[in-house]
């Protein structure tokens, strides 16, 4: 049995199910998105890389290629949760208000037809600084606790 797989996997499914619940008490809607869906608070990704991470400082110690490599995967998919999928998501938004505006402006412009997509990008990919850092806070937790928890047994 890999414990740190199963470390890392218990903290995703740990950020995964208190989305719902955050998101109710935030007054934000809510849907099957909140437990399969990215994006929202606690980042899933986040928490995942950091209880692996964790795990393996703990476990191995922090001067072994298995916790560089931990840490390494850590602050990639920290990165791209803040960056490049956040950013993918705000262009989303955009192009899904796109359809509005050309029915705009086609209402005073007869002659411009226009045919409306029938399906939405997804809007909400990527996460907020705050929010990958509640999945790390859970994750560097779950990690220590699993780390922990091994060795006494």
């Amino acid at each position: 049995m890999n414990q740190a797989l199963i470390t890392a996997l218990t903290a995703v499914g740990t950020a995964q199910l208190l989305k719902r619940p955050i998101r109710i008490w935030r007054n934000q809607d809510t849907g099957p998105q909140d437990l399969l869906g990215s994006g929202g608070m606690p980042s899933a990704h986040s928490s995942g890389a950091a209880a692996l991470a964790s795990f393996t400082a703990l476990r191995y110690g922090i001067r072994t290629p298995e916790f560089a490599i931990a840490a390494m995967l850590g602050i990639i998919v920290m990165y791209d949760a803040m960056n490049l999928r956040r950013h993918t998501g705000e262009i989303a938004i955009q192009v899904n208000d796109l359809d509005s505006h050309v029915e705009a402006l086609a209402g005073h412009h007869p002659d411009i037809h226009h045919k409306r997509r029938k399906q939405e990008l997804e809007e909400r990919i990527g996460h907020q600084p705050e929010e990958v850092l509640g999945g790390a806070l859970l994750g560097t937790a779950i990690g220590a606790a699993s780390a922990l928890f091994i060795r006494h047994t």
